[in-house]
């Protein structure tokens, strides 16, 4: 995490209208020129910038500020929030209507015969059907086999390109990777 405060012009026009402290304190915190603040004090900088005021967001506290304001050379010091930012929302399911389920098993049969690499797990999941299906499906032992057809699941809007790609890079990955196991197997043996 960087030392600058969030949005430091705001917060800057803050402690110039809240606090005492020197403008070379507050420039040093906000990572601003100190003439930048002295133009927010003028009022000739950062005209209609709302003050962002840093203790409500927890980057400074009341104490810090005082500290700092009875001592002119004791610089601001951010609070540290280690503040783990995520990407895991979780997919959501979306509803498949009853007419695009028998595209499922389908598109399966697509993946199969188009991208033969992709593990049956991999399949059963960018199709959304259990992996006993896809394997029963490459087994030609599907209940229904003999009444499915072939169809693009990307075509289908079952899953978008992208997922495919990814699914495909990855099958690759783990080709990749087992061939290079049995070649250190190969040579150990060898020996």
């Amino acid at each position: 995490m960087s030392n600058v405060p969030l949005m430091p012009m705001a917060t800057a026009v803050w402690l110039v209208e809240n606090t005492s402290l020197t403008f070379k304190q507050i420039a040093n915190f906000c990572d601003l020129h100190e003439v930048e603040v002295q133009g927010i004090a003028d009022g000739e900088v950062a005209k209609g910038i709302k003050g962002y005021n840093p203790i409500m967001s927890g980057q400074l506290s009341r104490e810090e500020i005082d500290l700092s304001s009875k001592d002119k050379n004791r610089p601001l010091q951010i609070k540290q929030n280690d503040i783990k930012i995520s990407n895991d929302e979780k997919k959501i399911k979306k509803y498949v209507p009853l007419s695009k389920r028998q595209d499922k098993p389908d598109s399966a049969l697509w993946l199969i015969k188009q991208h033969n690499l992709l593990k049956d797990s991999q399949i059963a999941k960018l199709v959304g059907i259990t992996k006993n299906s896809v394997t029963s499906i490459r087994n030609k032992s599907y209940w229904n086999y003999n009444n499915l057809n072939p169809k693009d699941p990307v075509a289908l809007n079952l899953f978008s390109q992208k997922d495919l790609l990814d699914a495909i890079e990855k099958a690759e990955r783990r080709i990749k990777r087992e061939k290079k196991l049995k070649e250190k197997q190969q040579k150990l043996n060898s020996n």
